[in-house]
């Protein structure tokens, strides 16, 4: 470590906190200033808000007034969540702004600092509920405080490796359209059908349509593995990142072990989920929760990644929210409404090719993904050696 004065963060920075205008005044919110909560810490720029107040709201409650370029941090739900507002704003109560005193403390300094801290202050936090810390939690923390010409080196190398992780996600967000446009580039729109396929029922093209295991996951990590909801994303990609076991009869286990090629339905979630649909690889043996239903077809006629892209098109997911049945929060499709959908059949000779390409494009996904994972651990590395003197 470099010999840099250690200092308390409460002698080198104010704190200002928010409130929340009343919402029983439509006068207060709604108007020309943009109103920060913990949800609008979702990178570490703050561009927009979700929501808005008025002058009126701002001057009738405890919303602070907020210049761009400062630091904003969570004090009490989402802790360790920190950004810097590249636009002037008004925060909520469970936001504090960080204002540095002199201008011997860099705001982006300031804000890479508290990203290195995010992990400790999420453990730090106390309550029963709601876990939050207080300003006074906060003015105890010490920073090692180099001179401004070397915060400036410092913030100037990790927003040039920043940049390189904004880039690869940019290119990787490119890179998640590129299926759904290849889709309609071989079959055309499904919407319209403009190819004039024929147009079969799903039932029609599948050779089995089974409920996955209702058996209960156990902790002690003893059986096969299960995929539950989150293991499918909402674009049909397996997450596997976090798995479960479930304990089976050989009878069960024979009728429930998933194959290469198998397609997952998640019939229940919420609206805006339900119907998300994957393709399982065999990468290792697995079942599926009861939450999924599982699909096999008939080869000579539907291919498993046809149909998977098919149903996580924009257009089925809003097909499918209307289809479903259920309460606010949860969404149902059975079976036999999953069956009765509708669907244009090219050659099974085109779905094959398509098949390729996509294994293609996942491959090079998989590629990007080691890339930014990468780049993250680069991040990461160059983030924690500058707080210790040795970038």
């Amino acid at each position: 470590m470099r010999k840099w004065p250690e200092v308390s963060l409460g002698n080198h920075v104010d704190f200002i906190g928010g409130g929340t205008p009343s919402r029983d005044r439509p006068d207060y919110w709604g108007g020309n200033i943009p109103w920060a909560s913990v949800k609008d810490l979702r990178n570490i720029y703050i561009d927009d808000t979700i929501e808005s107040i008025t002058d009126a709201g701002l001057k009738n409650s405890a919303a602070n007034f907020i210049p761009e370029n400062t630091v904003i941090i969570a004090s009490r739900v989402g802790l360790g969540k920190v950004a810097i507002n590249r636009i002037p704003i008004a925060i909520n109560q469970d936001l504090k702004a960080l204002k540095p005193r002199g201008k011997d403390l860099l705001p982006r300094f300031l804000l890479f600092f508290f990203m290195t801290q995010a992990g400790e202050l999420e453990k730090a936090g106390v309550g029963a509920t709601v876990k939050g810390l207080t300003i006074a939690d906060y003015q105890r923390l010490k920073l090692h405080l180099p001179p401004l010409p070397e915060q400036q080196r410092i913030v100037k190398l990790l927003d040039e490796a920043d940049e390189l992780r904004k880039l690869r996600e940019q290119a990787d967000k490119r890179s998640a359209d590129l299926i759904p446009a290849l889709f309609e580039e071989m079959f055309g729109d499904p919407a319209k059908n403009p190819k004039g396929w024929p147009i079969k029922n799903t039932g029609e093209l599948m050779s089995e349509c089974d409920y996955g295991t209702s058996q209960k996951a156990n902790e002690e990590g003893k059986g096969i593995c299960v995929l539950r909801m989150g293991n499918v994303t909402i674009d049909g990609q397996l997450d596997l990142a976090s798995l479960k076991t479930v304990e089976l009869s050989p009878s069960d286990l024979n009728k429930q072990l998933l194959k290469d090629g198998d397609v997952l339905f998640n019939r229940t979630n919420s609206r805006d989920l339900v119907g998300k649909t994957g393709m399982w690889d065999g990468r290792f043996e697995a079942v599926a929760a009861s939450y999924f239903i599982r699909l096999r077809f008939r080869a000579d006629n539907e291919h498993p990644q046809h149909f998977t892209t098919f149903m996580n098109l924009p257009f089925m997911k809003q097909r499918l929210a209307e289809i479903a049945r259920g309460a606010v929060g949860q969404a149902n499709i059975n079976s036999k409404e999953l069956k009765s959908i509708p669907m244009p059949v090219p050659p099974i000779s085109l779905q094959q090719k398509f098949a390729a390409r996509v294994s293609e494009l996942r491959d090079l996904e998989s590629a990007q993904s080691a890339s930014r994972k990468n780049l993250d651990a680069l991040f990461q590395s160059m983030l924690h050696r500058a707080f210790e003197g040795e970038l």
